[in-house]
């Protein structure tokens, strides 16, 4: 038994050591993964404000949010150009989308549904690198958070749909807030060319799917023959307008 305990406290040291080791090694992934860490802790305190105000945890997850992004950018592009070209590839980056997404909501009065594509993104890219952790370190005592980020990495899909889901019902949102007094009046027009930046990324589709699922959705209640003829068409109102507002498919996420 005690030269068990001996090889564990020694085996312990070491798992902490190369934990250090590796974030002096990767420090870019680390502070990304302290970033995401902020946004969830940040959004833990909006809902539950026992060490400060919820208002200031909101924008507290927005800055570090915008940290990530801006962090993020500059991994994928280090080398800053003042060319059209360069302008190209930075607007086809998620993470240039979602440093505008904070900056858009920066101004904006608080409500949760902002912060879902933030925190589920965090949740999503910090599960891989917290795994990462855990194995270094070599703690089985861990099983717990182990649980808790194979549960994540399962649900992938699911967090995927829900974000690109509160993507397109924040634009809804962003107009009511406006006569509401709760956004600038530029809010709507800024945060509509953010989603068309969603809707053409080439990386993640997500947004564009659920595009096409609710539209499917959406013609299903309209043609429905119990439903009222003129929800059916308030409805196809509704489809052909954002229809034509949606910008072109990118061809190659269409083939």
């Amino acid at each position: 038994m005690s030269d068990t305990n001996g090889t564990d406290n020694d085996n312990q040291p070491r798992g902490f050591e190369a934990v250090k080791n590796h974030m002096l090694e990767n420090k870019i992934e680390t502070a990304l993964w302290v970033s995401r860490c902020l946004s969830i802790i940040f959004a833990i305190g909006y809902l539950l404000p026992i060490f400060g105000s919820s208002q200031s945890a909101f924008y507290k997850v927005l800055i570090s949010n915008a940290a990530t992004s801006a962090l993020r950018l500059h991994q994928r592009l280090p080398r800053i150009q003042f060319t059209k070209e360069f302008l190209a590839l930075l607007l086809i980056e998620d993470s240039c989308h979602y440093l505008f997404f904070s900056l858009i909501f920066l101004y904006v009065q608080p409500f949760i549904l902002i912060l879902f594509p933030v925190v589920l993104f965090a949740v999503l890219h910090s599960a891989s690198y917290s795994l990462k952790i855990l194995d270094m370190l070599g703690q089985n005592s861990w099983w717990g958070a182990r649980l808790m980020i194979s549960l994540v990495e399962f649900q992938q899909r699911n967090i995927l749909r829900l974000i690109a889901f509160s993507e397109i019902f924040l634009m809804p949102i962003a107009v009511v807030s406006v006569f509401m007094g709760r956004a600038g009046l530029m809010t709507p027009f800024i945060y509509y060319h953010f989603l068309t930046l969603r809707y053409t990324s080439r990386r993640n589709p997500h947004t564009r799917n659920m595009f096409h699922e609710l539209k499917l959705a959406t013609e299903v209640i309209a043609n429905n023959p119990k439903a009222p003829p003129i929800v059916g068409k308030v409805l196809h109102g509704a489809i052909r307008l954002v229809t034509r507002l949606a910008p072109p498919t990118p061809v190659q996420q269409a083939q």
